[in-house]
Formats: structure tokens, sequence, C-alpha cells
């Protein structure tokens, strides 16, 4: 009885991509979903949605979380401080989904990617000029 973790790997956000198509493009999570790759209760994955640890987005229909959030099993670390830097500037989570998951020039890459790469520094000061 497991939720087999997604093919991260297996998304394709090209460098042309605006920020809608990139996150049309990007897998995307329900919250049981969530809570089976995390173990969590669904009312632990609430509150992380409630702590800015996630954001997600019910664009689609039903709420769900980018996939590319979470990273061995695990949620990425400095993703919650760049939510609410971008928070901070006045992005709703919609805006700040699409910023993450297109690619940003000054980056060279897509926000997200450079948070799993362990690039947090840089992400968040981009992020403090979009203000």
């Amino acid at each position: 009885m497991g939720i087999d973790t997604p093919d991260l790997a297996a998304v394709d956000l090209a460098a042309t991509a605006e920020p809608a198509a990139a996150a049309s493009a990007a897998e995307w999570l329900t919250l049981a979903e969530i809570g089976g790759i995390l173990g969590e209760s669904p009312s632990r994955v609430r509150r992380l949605l409630e702590d800015h640890f996630l954001i997600g987005s019910a664009r689609s229909g039903s709420f769900r979380v980018p996939a590319l959030f979470l990273k061995d099993g695990e949620l990425i670390a400095p993703l919650r401080g760049t939510i609410m830097v971008l928070q901070d500037a006045g992005f709703s989570n919609d805006e700040a989904i699409d910023w993450m998951l297109s690619v940003d020039d000054t980056i060279g890459v897509a926000p997200i990617d450079a948070l799993r790469a362990g690039r947090k520094s840089e992400v968040r000061r981009v992020a403090r000029t979009l203000a």
C-alpha cells in the first residue's frame, strides 16, 4: 500500500515556456498523494500548506501541488522561505507557482530547479527584486 514517487526527471520545462504553459507542463500531486509520499496525515499536509512550507493551486479543478516541490520523498527545505519572499512581494499562490516553474533569465533555469540544486540565495535574491 504505497504511493509511487513520481518521476520528477520526466518533467520538461522548456526555456521558452510561458508561465501558465510551464505550470501546466509540470506534474501535479493531490494532497493525498503528497501525504503518501511524505508519510504524513491529511491534516499534517494541510498544516504544511497553512504554514507556507508548500503552496498549490486549484486552477485545474481540484487543489494540487507541483511535484517538483518535493525531492527524494521530502519537501525542498528552502521552498518555504522563497514562498514567503514571493508572498511579501505581493504574489498570489498561482503567480508564485508560475514564477517558480518558468525559466528565469537572471538565474538561467526555472527557480524551482535552482532551489532543487541548492541555489537558495540566488533564487531569493532574484525574488526580492520582483516586488
